[in-house]
């Protein structure tokens, strides 16, 4: 309907590393591994390769500059396919009202997404926009159709799913291991392409195996 993808812009980012009276481990390097992108930015980098497939370029720039913790507050993230869609990230612990969004931009439309359904309540409603292009007619102004979502129905559907696999002795088809393990990969590539923090915190190259 709307074509290949060409591009896409996501943001994912909440106040503060820590929110809502948590515990101060996503603080701690030692104990957390990351910041910001390996705690909240690793669902949008897992969510990005679903749709686009693997990248093969990744530059970036991660930065502590505000809260000063030693992990990522931000990052920043210009990553492409080899097909050449090119993503645009930022996962953020300095987006003060806290956000989910993303753009898929296609040669004939493209779909927005908006929000999460969380217990906080905190990044708004959840919706998604289908956009049908006509640059020769619409002049900017697409068509839109807006549709809101009240339940998210991902873990129920994610848990039966699994259990099917199992009762029947079938290969998981969605969430596998080897899923987990490429996105955690790629966002090892993200922090190494910046060489700076990759210098300060000695991230080794995750290309290069052990």
């Amino acid at each position: 309907r709307f074509g290949n993808i060409i591009n896409m812009r996501g943001v994912y980012g909440k106040s503060k590393l820590i929110t809502f009276n948590q515990a101060d481990w996503r603080a701690k390097r030692e104990v957390a591994g990351g910041g910001v992108l390996l705690d909240q930015g690793i669902h949008m980098v897992d969510l990005m390769r679903l749709i686009a497939g693997e990248f093969v370029d990744v530059q970036s720039f991660i930065s502590n500059g505000h809260w000063g913790y030693n992990v990522e507050d931000n990052a920043y993230a210009l990553m492409r396919t080899e097909q050449g869609v090119v993503a645009m990230l930022n996962s953020s612990a300095t987006q003060w009202r806290h956000q989910f969004s993303l753009d898929i931009n296609m040669q004939r439309g493209g779909v927005i997404l908006r929000g999460i359904l969380t217990g906080s309540k905190s990044y708004g409603n959840e919706t998604m926009t289908l956009v049908t292009a006509d640059p020769d007619r619409d002049n900017g102004d697409p068509k839109e159709e807006l549709f809101e979502y009240n339940d998210d129905p991902s873990w129920d559907r994610e848990i039966a799913a699994f259990t099917q696999s199992v009762l029947n002795k079938e290969p998981v088809q969605s969430g596998t291991s080897q899923d987990a393990f490429q996105t955690m990969k790629l966002v090892y590539k993200i922090y190494y392409a910046d060489p700076i923090w990759r210098d300060q915190f000695k991230i080794e190259n995750p290309e290069v195996s052990k």
